[in-house]
């Protein structure tokens, strides 16, 4: 399992370097849970990827857009030109997630705190259709920080949406600070239980076992359900790992040795990234 979570960041890290543009902690935060969700998951159709019952994900952190990016090309949806594209010149798919970059997004969000919002109107548009669709939805520990994100929670309650799940990316940083300086939430598990939530954690949000593990439980009967699982920010490079100062910016010549050394990059890959520039 750690050679795939491995393999999944220089994927991510060879798509975004020929740019020297992406936020690389944020998408390796989330890689082994973006993975299980599309490998295990989620019920969709890669040749019909707007199929009415699909099961929808919405990455509300847009920015981390690498992790679902190399996930959609890894199960055919996104072609591998498209991927290598990433952030160029007239390129197809930007550093944030756009329904219009390719089929399998199904919301743009830029914006932080827009995603949950998103996901709750689909969720019960799905309940009005009486599909059996869920509705998974990743948010950052930082985003959630926005007022309409607990409009969406109040939202949820109020209307029952057994068939949504939030995913709370805990890796204790937003942005250039770390969460427990800025809003000094006591317990995030109490303050969604507060809001009526079914609340699960993850222990270890790079366990892909664990991931599955408590992904793949059901909700309780009209209860929406949030999953706090607790991962760190730039996990699999260690001079990104719990670094705020890796939020957004690429290696100097230097880090990258680092990067190439512990992703298993050779310098006839790095070669290669510098000529789709």
């Amino acid at each position: 399992m750690e050679e795939i979570g491995k393999r999944i960041r220089k994927k991510m890290f060879l798509t975004a370097y020929g740019q020297k543009a992406a936020h690389l902690a944020p998408a390796f935060s989330v890689a082994e849970i973006v993975y299980v969700l599309y490998k295990k998951i989620l019920k969709f159709d890669v040749k019909n990827p707007n199929w009415k019952d699909r099961d929808r994900f919405i990455l509300s952190k847009g920015h981390a857009s690498l992790a679902q990016y190399v996930m959609l090309n890894e199960v055919g949806i996104l072609s591998d030109e498209k991927l290598n594209s990433f952030c160029s010149p007239g390129n197809s798919i930007g550093g944030e997630v756009n329904p219009h970059d390719c089929p399998g997004i199904e919301v743009s969000t830029g914006s932080l705190g827009h995603g949950l919002g998103f996901g709750v109107g689909q969720a019960i548009a799905l309940k009005i259709d009486k599909s059996p669709a869920k509705v998974y939805v990743v948010v950052g520990n930082g985003e959630i920080n926005e007022g309409v994100v607990w409009e969406s929670v109040m939202a949820a309650h109020k209307f029952s949406l057994d068939n949504l799940v939030v995913i709370l990316d805990d890796n204790k940083i937003q942005k250039m600070g770390y969460t427990a300086d800025t809003m000094k939430i006591r317990s995030w598990k109490e303050k969604w239980e507060a809001f009526g939530w079914q609340v699960d954690e993850i222990k270890d949000g790079h366990n892909m076992d664990e991931i599955y593990d408590v992904l793949s439980k059901p909700n309780e009967a009209n209860k929406p359900r949030v999953v706090i699982a607790n991962t760190i920010k730039g996990k699999g490079v260690s001079i990104m790992e719990g670094d705020p100062n890796w939020h957004w910016r690429m290696p100097n010549k230097k880090e990258l040795g680092v990067f190439m050394e512990e992703l298993n990059i050779t310098p006839e890959e790095i070669e290669q990234c510098k000529k789709r520039i």
